[in-house]
């Protein structure tokens, strides 16, 4: 398997509140069955139905709640940018359920919840570059790992 994700789905209780929440982050998608696509840089973001989405992963559905174990992020370019970000996010509907502030490695982040309980943390770390097209470059953590 080469190293790469191509989509990142997430199934959602309502489909028309979750569209309406990132179109009010600024992303734009489109509607295409009952499912929403996002262009997120290098990969596809998804929003689909969460029975449909268990089903066509053979599992069965259960209902939301709770953390999921996974936690989405999404880096900026300046501590500034992080405290707009969580002005929208909460204007929008989401939950801000980490306020910004330095963190114990030494970067400024924050975490938010979508209308589904989806976890994102946000953060400016100078410490993974952005490129002018948002691609994060890990660095080399070298004797560290």
């Amino acid at each position: 398997m080469e190293q790469r994700i191509t989509l990142i789905t997430l199934g959602v209780s309502d489909l028309a509140r979750s569209k309406a929440f990132y179109e009010a982050l600024g992303w734009r998608g489109q509607e295409v069955a009952e499912t929403v696509f996002f262009q997120a840089g290098g990969l596809g973001f998804v929003l689909w139905g969460r029975d449909e989405l268990a089903r066509d992963c053979g599992l069965e559905p259960t209902p939301p709640g709770g953390f999921g174990g996974i936690a989405l992020a999404h880096n900026v370019r300046s501590e500034a940018e992080v405290d707009a970000l969580l002005a929208v996010v909460e204007q929008a509907g989401g939950t801000v359920t980490k306020p910004a502030a330095v963190n114990a490695i030494g970067f400024y982040s924050s975490a938010f919840t979508d209308p589904d309980g989806y976890a994102w943390e946000v953060a400016h770390n100078p410490g993974f570059p952005l490129a002018e097209d948002g691609s994060v470059t890990i660095p080399d953590f070298g004797d560290l790992g």
